[in-house]
């Protein structure tokens, strides 16, 4: 069993912390009060629970869709009118999406949660807890794991309003990206000194000194986009205070693909930070609270192979374009992919499957569609919408089950008797600061500790590959290396964006308005606040 740091979380806490509304601008509140709780220490870390399960919500669902099936990395097409669900996986692929559409709308109501229980419980606490380097510590984590949300609030939407105060029932208009995010970066800056150095179980999952290192990273390597100015020396600063604290180490080619398997956690080298999952955990009300990959990912005729306990949806895969950057025979990376023919475990086995003729192929003409047909499974790289492109739908049949081909990296968990994983998600890993700081000097910044963009991008393939080292790296090049090494981690649409190919053509989609970038703000957030103003293009 992975040991890991636990908050704890009161049955009762979990009862009463009920959103009383889905915007930034009426915070949540709750039954909780401090006359009433909490008084001791046992009571202040389960007030604080609350927050990360907040966290943990809806990341590893809404959050992963509106980030990886709006970009080359994946598609969830309909089949046979299955997983169609209003248009909303079809909007995401061709960048249709409009105020009214669910991921928008969940996402936004996820950090509006997130950021008003981490409100409440640090007025609790404030009230409660007696001054002195415990208190500052529980704040400061806190306030990170808001500024968190209002990272992930402000990538996704650019101007949103920033509240901080609990009891504030004013609502507040759109700050503008720029000043979003000189309020994380501020407040990044106040908690620095508070947080702790300590990495091991007692800190896991909580943010430490350096995941806001590296928070402060993935902002200044992007705030050319985000603001207008470059701030690459300071991306290297952030990077090199990780990287000096030796507290990290790049995983080798042997325990690549084990970072992301059920028993992953605290042993990890790589995770500065992670989201814990584990089917035993209550989902806070209002979020979803799962992390479910193979559900999505793993083709129904393999539920064996896996020994999963429930039947697969199978509904996702990815892109040609995408797997592309897939290219080199030797790179351990490869492996988390399932690709062409299956077999069995044993690798010689092939994985077979027993049906009708018609039920091979919907579309059959014979007079022997009845007749039993059986095949092996083999996986197509290519997705087509063979039988109703405008509700975008391949088909109702084992061919059309059997397209694109399938990620397993958050590997399915045979311990689950749920479709639930106890796979951890990573936020932050050490491979992350390493090419953000290839990336950085790349786009201008100054060489630091001796360090290269080559021999920074070097460090990461001699862990992935035996194939020789690069001679020379260009931005294109890093950019396929970060393809190769964050696949479905959520990073993708932030890459492209910052690359320039978030207006590109894949698969069907054909959209190349560049406001696309940001996601509309909600028909229901500006409902609750009429000072909330729409994005551009909305």
């Amino acid at each position: 069993m992975k040991k890991r740091f636990k908050f704890i979380i009161l049955p009762a806490l979990i009862s009463v912390f009920v959103a009383s509304c889905n915007d930034l601008d009426v915070p949540v509140t709750t039954q909780i009060t401090p006359d009433v709780y909490p008084q001791d220490s046992t009571q202040f870390v389960a007030s604080a629970g609350v927050v990360y399960a907040a966290l943990r919500g809806n990341y590893s669902t809404d959050y992963f869709f509106m980030n990886t099936l709006t970009t080359d990395e994946g598609i969830l097409p309909a089949r046979g009118g299955n997983w169609y669900d209003n248009q909303g996986y079809m909007r995401m692929h061709y960048h249709t999406w409009t105020p009214d559409h669910g991921g928008t709308n969940v996402c936004w109501d996820w950090f509006s949660r997130i950021i008003g229980y981490d409100n409440q419980t640090m007025y609790i606490l404030n009230n409660n807890m007696p001054e002195g380097s415990f208190k500052s510590r529980m704040i400061s984590e806190l306030r990170m794991v808001r500024a968190l949300a209002y990272y992930w609030m402000m990538d996704m939407y650019g101007n949103v309003p920033i509240v901080t105060t609990y009891g504030d029932f004013e609502p507040k208009a759109n700050s503008s990206r720029t000043e979003v995010f000189d309020f994380i970066v501020n407040e990044i800056n106040e908690c620095l000194p508070n947080l702790s150095t300590t990495v091991d179980q007692t800190t896991y999952g909580r943010p430490t000194k350096y995941m806001a290192y590296a928070l402060l990273a993935k902002l200044y390597l992007n705030s050319e986009y985000y603001t207008g100015t470059a701030r690459y020396n300071e991306c290297i600063v952030a990077c090199d205070n990780v990287i000096n604290s030796s507290k990290y180490a790049i995983e080798p080619a042997s325990t690549y693909l084990k970072m992301f398997y059920p028993n992953n956690g605290p042993a990890m080298k790589e995770f500065i930070f992670a989201l814990p999952y584990d089917p035993s955990f209550a989902s806070l009300g209002g979020t979803n609270g799962m992390m479910y990959h193979a559900r999505y990912d793993v083709p129904r005729s393999l539920k064996t192979k896996f020994n999963i306990p429930f039947t697969p949806s199978s509904a996702s895969g990815t892109l040609p374009e995408f797997y592309a950057n897939f290219n080199d025979p030797n790179d351990v990376r490869n492996g988390q992919w399932l690709t062409g023919k299956q077999y069995l475990n044993d690798g010689v086995t092939p994985v077979m499957v027993t049906t009708t003729k018609k039920g091979y192929n919907q579309f059959y003409t014979g007079t022997d569609g009845s007749a039993s047909y059986s095949y092996q499974v083999e996986l197509a790289p290519n997705f087509v919408l063979r039988q109703d492109s405008i509700l975008f739908d391949c088909g109702n049949d084992e061919i059309a089950w059997n397209m694109g081909y399938r990620n397993i990296k958050f590997f399915p968990d045979a311990t689950s008797t749920t479709r639930n994983q106890n796979n951890d998600v990573p936020i932050f890993r050490y491979s992350d600061i390493i090419l953000m700081k290839a990336e950085a000097i790349l786009r201008g910044g100054t060489p630091t500790l001796g360090h290269s963009a080559l021999s920074l991008v070097n460090q990461i393939r001699s862990n992935r590959t035996t194939s020789a080292a690069w001679s020379s790296v260009t931005l294109e090049d890093l950019y396929k290396e970060r393809n190769r090494e964050f696949a479905m981690e959520c990073s993708h649409r932030n890459d492209m964006i910052r690359f320039g190919k978030y207006e590109g053509k894949w698969g069907f989609k054909v959209n190349a308005d560049p406001t696309r970038r940001i996601f509309p703000i909600p028909t229901g957030a500006r409902v609750k606040n009429p000072k909330l103003v729409q994005n551009p293009g909305y």
